[in-house]
């Protein structure tokens, strides 16, 4: 029996048009989930995901909404459902830092974007999403994490660090709260090539980060995703409230 098949099942992937959510939402599709792929200006990045899912022999639906507004939200996970006729797994990917600041610095108004970008969307989506994963009995919600809630946010990363530690508490929250019938847990992915590193940390930053992993490199987008298969996969079945770090090793605890 191979656990990691998923397929019958739909997977609604937040963030899915670039980098971590491109390749969690193209995996999912690899394993048989019909996927809803949700981006909010990254359309081109979501398509070729999408292209890439059916070329597979997968299927997938294009869901294009600002997650910081309550009825965009909400419209993304109905139209999902809507086309796929169930939702068995959510990921919570979709995030950013906005911008970099000292906490002294930081305006009010960063602050809240910040939040609503990173821990209020998901809140939203999540609410929407629980009575269709109770339904579905295969029900799965992985949040995407940050390092920075280990490190406290170096460099101005001190607000998105706050919120990516309010995203863990809340991933316990549901953990309790959602089980038996669904289950909740994290990823916490380190130092990823990404396009969002390419915006936020300079080459030489990049490179400081290799040399300071015990794994002398830096992670791609394929390895988190995989974490994240697993997590939602009957393979994960008695695993729930638990974050899975894919940083190399950096920051041992």
């Amino acid at each position: 029996m191979d656990v990691f098949n998923l397929k019958g099942r739909a997977a609604l992937v937040t963030g899915a048009g670039t980098g971590i959510g491109q390749a969690i939402a193209e995996v999912l599709g690899e394993k048989g989930a019909i996927v809803g792929i949700h981006y909010r200006t990254s359309e081109e990045g979501a398509r070729k995901a999408l292209d890439r899912i059916r070329k597979g022999g997968g299927d997938g639906v294009l869901l294009k909404g600002d997650l910081t507004d309550e009825n965009e939200a909400n419209r993304v996970v109905e139209s999902f459902v809507r086309e796929s006729g169930r939702l068995d797994i959510l990921v919570n990917n979709a995030g950013s830092p906005i911008a970099r600041t000292a906490i002294e610095d930081c305006p009010l108004k960063l602050w809240r974007e910040v939040f609503d970008t990173n821990m209020t969307s998901a809140f939203m989506v999540t609410k929407r999403a629980i009575p269709y994963l109770k339904a579905s009995g295969k029900g799965a919600i992985v949040n995407i994490i940050s390092l920075s809630v280990q490190t406290g946010g170096a460099n101005g990363a001190g607000p998105y660090a706050a919120s990516k530690g309010a995203l863990m508490v809340f991933t316990r929250t549901l953990a309790r709260e959602l089980a038996p019938r669904v289950r909740t847990n994290s990823v916490c992915p380190g130092v990823i090539e990404t396009h969002h590193h390419e915006m936020f940390s300079t080459p030489q930053r990049m490179a400081e980060y290799r040399a300071q992993t015990p794994m002398k490199r830096n992670g791609t987008p394929l390895e988190v995703a995989h974490a994240v298969l697993f997590l939602v996969s009957d393979a994960a079945g008695f695993i729930n409230g638990a974050f899975i770090d894919v940083n190399g090793g950096r920051f041992l605890r």
